[in-house]
């Protein structure tokens, strides 16, 4: 899986925050950067110096064999993995010079521009990746965390809706659909689609981090706490929410958000009665 972190400008301090937690997926395992490789060695840990050794590794092989796509695809991945995304993204523009038409390469390649903060272009590139007959609900995804970083939320959340059609309840478009909500204005909205995410037996410490995060921002830190302390440690739990609180404290965006979020959910309440 691979996607971009959002870079939003409007929320002040709290964008900062959301930004540091949506990805489009931006997750591997070891065994997602050897198997399309079939190497017979992989990383002894995520840790970096594990991580580093192995990209070196696949670094040699990429070099005596440039051609080869998948020691290429591979490679990049490494180097994705640690956060290399211009690296990347340079591997696997060659790979997409080779290869045109391979949508594999192309997602590839626009999630790493989009790492990159290359965001045009990663959206040009990825939409060469997509196909409405045989759509990547990860490259929708992807597209959609674009769209977010660019300020377009409603687009954002229409990717989202789509790549949950074709994946339905996946975790990671929940968890980058919430933040986009977020990212609108609405946390009542995003909580609620955040506990859905959270709720997945598929969830990752991203996600969780991820509702806690909105659970700060709503002001139920002791909840946010106990949500955080699944995957942390409790001392780190609580300063990370404890950081959060400070911010909010010293954020006017942050008087912004609530006002927002009100307005919105009175206007739903009213849309509802109107309905009845």
């Amino acid at each position: 899986m691979g996607g971009a972190f959002i870079k939003p400008r409007a929320l002040g301090g709290v964008a900062i925050v959301a930004l540091l937690a949506l990805s489009g997926c931006k997750t591997m395992s070891v065994d997602d950067m050897t198997a399309s490789i079939g190497a017979p060695s992989k990383p002894a840990s995520s840790s970096p110096q594990d991580l580093r050794a192995f990209s070196e590794q696949l670094q040699q092989r990429y070099e005596a064999h440039p051609d080869d796509k998948r020691i290429a695809m591979a490679y990049a991945k490494s180097l994705r993995a640690r956060d290399l995304n211009d690296q990347a993204a340079a591997v696997l523009q060659n790979v997409a010079i080779k290869y045109p038409r391979d949508r594999e390469v192309l997602a590839a390649y626009g999630k790493a521009l989009a790492d990159a903060g290359q965001l045009q272009q990663a959206q040009g590139v990825l939409e060469g990746a997509d196909s409405p007959d045989d759509p990547n609900w990860s490259v929708v995804s992807t597209r959609g965390s674009i769209a977010d970083q660019l300020g377009d939320h409603k687009a954002a959340q229409n990717y989202y809706e789509t790549a949950l059609k074709i994946a339905p309840g996946e975790p990671s478009v929940l968890s980058n659909l919430g933040l986009s909500y977020a990212l609108a204005r609405d946390l009542p909205q995003a909580e609620s689609v955040l506990r859905e995410a959270s709720s997945s037996p598929r969830a990752d410490m991203r996600v969780r981090q991820n509702l806690a995060l909105v659970l700060a921002l709503r002001g139920k830190f002791p909840e946010a706490e106990q949500v955080s302390e699944r995957d942390l440690p409790p001392q780190q739990a609580k300063e990370n929410v404890a950081a959060i609180r400070q911010m909010i404290s010293q954020s006017n965006a942050w008087r912004d958000i609530q006002t927002a979020s009100a307005g919105k959910k009175l206007e739903r309440m009213n849309l509802d009665a109107a309905a009845r």
